[in-house]
């Protein structure tokens, strides 16, 4: 008997505009996955650019976002995806239906490009973000495998 062979899992990850956490979550889906999951990332509202101190915290860990882009959700809606995964709350209640997605989950994290303070201090934000995802995601892949462990702290570039 010939087995069939697996397709890779369809994420898309959401967020209101696309410049951060959707980012950061699409690149640490990646690294963190090798080819067992085809992901994207789109925004309800799409800034039209990936914030400079996401692309920055990101490369800290050796994770490039340099083949990414900021995109619309209107541009997924009639794919197919096995999880929709919105990263704030303005994307949960604006996210549109996609038709059978097997499973839409929520996972609220704060936006780091509104944070205040200095440089150095917003920078920190956004590392907390990146960091938050970077276990989240772990954590899920696991859940969806548990004969494999991903290493939250290792960081396979692709």
């Amino acid at each position: 008997m010939i087995e069939q062979e697996k397709r890779p899992l369809r994420i898309l990850v959401l967020c209101v505009g696309n410049s951060c956490r959707s980012q950061m979550a699409e690149a640490w889906f990646r690294s963190l996955s090798a080819a067992m999951i085809h992901v994207r990332s789109a925004g309800i509202e799409p800034s039209g650019y990936i914030h400079p101190m996401a692309e920055e915290v990101m490369l800290e860990r050796g994770v490039s976002l340099g083949n990414q882009s900021s995109k619309s959700v209107d541009r997924f809606v009639n794919q197919r995806f096995d999880y929709v995964i919105t990263v704030c709350a303005e994307a949960e209640d604006a996210c549109p239906v996609f038709p059978g997605a097997a499973e839409k989950i929520h996972w609220d994290f704060k936006d780091p490009a509104r944070s205040k303070g200095s440089e150095s201090e917003r920078l920190e934000k956004f590392r907390q973000v990146r960091d938050e995802l970077q276990n989240k995601i772990a954590e899920f892949l696991q859940q969806l495998n548990p004969d494999t462990h991903p290493d939250p702290q290792s960081s396979l570039t692709l």
